[in-house]
């Protein structure tokens, strides 16, 4: 945390966040990573996954009937056993926790997010903050650690399939004193810096070129997953897969590193898509790039935290710096 005088470059900050994490060897490696190469990333967490299956009525999404969600909830007792260790072993290892609000209604469900008031965002996050910290008394489950946090340390967090608007969720986000957000693709083509809406630091989903797919998409997983073979589950694809995401991240960070200086964001899951081709992408660029010099591999508190240091003025004029990572030419 040093606060830049007049003709000093920010530095290189990158933000690794995981959507609706659960239990996989994917968490495994990518605590082991962050070890390695002294990063912070960032883990969003579903609400789904502090109820069992025999619990889920525990739930009730807006505008739907008690335990229903547009994903699986947390399984027996022990797996959501598991689903408190893991985060609490993540915590303790010096990451991020955020949310990724609780019954992934998107698009084409009864009621999805993108149709959500502000009343109806109050009270999913009201159902997230309930259940990551009633787990026990809706679950019965006895024994073994409890949490290792709770709700003060969720600042933020990243909507189901970036549905929304902050017209309507960043109230609500206030309303429960958090004060980031990750769920808007940029507004521009490239790698922009962050900027404060209604009250809340919106951190943009890159919107990028990829010169290894030859066209402008945005930079989160499951994108480059539908860009590449049109979301078809094919392992065969993967190390192809791993070759054009890594290639792709290597490219927006040599375009912000030698550009505008502006946050990476990249935004990922824990999820097997396609033979598990995303997640070793990631990992490769995290162990890759974060041990450079003027790099910082951060969460996203850290990075407000160093911006609310800066100079207002100074942090106005990088704002105003241009977007990145416009096309191969450009």
């Amino acid at each position: 945390m040093t606060k830049l005088a007049p003709g000093e470059n920010p530095p290189q900050f990158i933000l690794f966040s995981f959507d609706g994490v659960g239990v996989t060897p994917n968490w495994d490696e990518f605590l082991k990573a962050a070890d390695e190469t002294d990063a912070r990333f960032t883990a969003l967490l579903t609400g789904l996954y502090f109820l069992t299956d025999k619990a889920r009525s525990k739930y009730r999404g807006p505008g739907h009937r008690p335990g229903e969600s547009s994903l699986a909830f947390g399984g027996t007792k022990a797996e959501v056993r598991q689903q408190i260790d893991y985060p609490n072993r993540t915590w303790y290892a010096g990451h991020e926790m955020g949310t990724h609000f609780v019954g992934h209604f998107c698009a084409g469900t009864k009621h999805p997010g993108k149709d959500w008031s502000v009343a109806d965002w109050n009270h999913e996050l009201d159902q997230f903050f309930s259940l990551m910290t009633n787990w026990r008394e809706n679950t019965g489950i006895i024994g073994g650690a409890d949490s290792a946090f709770g709700p003060e340390v969720i600042k933020g967090g990243r909507t189901p399939c970036l549905e929304g608007s902050p017209r309507t969720l960043f109230p609500a986000l206030r309303a429960h004193d958090m004060t980031w957000d990750s769920s808007f693709p940029a507004k521009y083509t490239g790698i922009a810096w962050p900027e404060k809406e209604r009250g809340i630091w919106e951190f943009p989903v890159p919107y990028v070129y990829s010169p290894s797919l030859k066209k402008n998409q945005t930079a989160l997983d499951y994108n480059f997953w539908v860009s590449y073979n049109g979301g078809k589950n094919r392992p065969q694809d993967a190390p192809k897969i791993r070759r054009v995401v890594k290639e792709t991240y290597d490219y927006m960070y040599e375009r912000a590193l030698n550009g505008n200086r502006a946050p990476l964001v990249i935004a990922n899951h824990f999820n097997d898509w396609s033979g598990n081709a995303f997640n070793p992408a990631t990992w490769d660029f995290m162990r890759d790039a974060c041990g450079k010099p003027e790099t910082i591999c951060a969460t996203y508190q850290d990075v407000i935290a160093w911006m609310e240091l800066q100079d207002p003025a100074l942090l106005a004029q990088w704002q105003r710096r241009a977007p990145v990572a416009v096309s191969a030419t450009r």
